[in-house]
């Protein structure tokens, strides 16, 4: 199952990669823009893109908050949909933590808000091979949205 969910993410993240274009502030929607001002007003705004999924247009702020990185994404209407943002490892519950230490070496990890539901994703390292992992704080796989 887990291996599966690992697979879905992957295909959904280069789904994600290959359908974005890179985007000044200019090409905004006004309430999008809004909002990028609004929650980079503590941040380095590094790069904005356009994405388009399952029919609909979002827009990705990429920044960087205390040397941490932060990916917002927003739809056409300025609501904030997703919360990216880089964590430590031991701030992630300890079941998470676990699932990610099965599948291999830790190398990265972000929590993932989106509305009241976190989710943990990982970048790990097996036998020199990366992989993504999504589990939530209970340690079960995550699905994708």
């Amino acid at each position: 199952m887990l291996r599966a969910s690992l697979t879905v993410i992957g295909l959904t993240s280069f789904a994600l990669f290959a359908g974005e274009t890179k985007v000044n502030m200019k090409d905004l929607p006004p309430a999008v823009q809004k909002t990028v001002q609004e929650e980079t007003r503590n941040a380095k705004l590094k790069g904005l893109s356009k994405e388009v999924e399952h029919g609909q247009t979002f827009y990705e702020a990429e920044t960087m908050v205390n040397g941490r990185s932060r990916d917002i994404l927003i739809d056409s209407t300025g609501k904030v949909v997703e919360v990216e943002e880089q964590a430590d490892l031991a701030a992630v519950p300890a079941a998470a933590r676990q699932a990610f230490e099965k599948q291999g070496k830790v190398v990265k990890v972000e929590t993932s808000t989106k509305g009241s539901n976190v989710t943990y994703e990982a970048v790990v390292m097996k036998n020199g091979k990366k992989s993504e992992v999504a589990v939530n704080a209970d340690g079960s796989a995550a699905k994708e949205n």
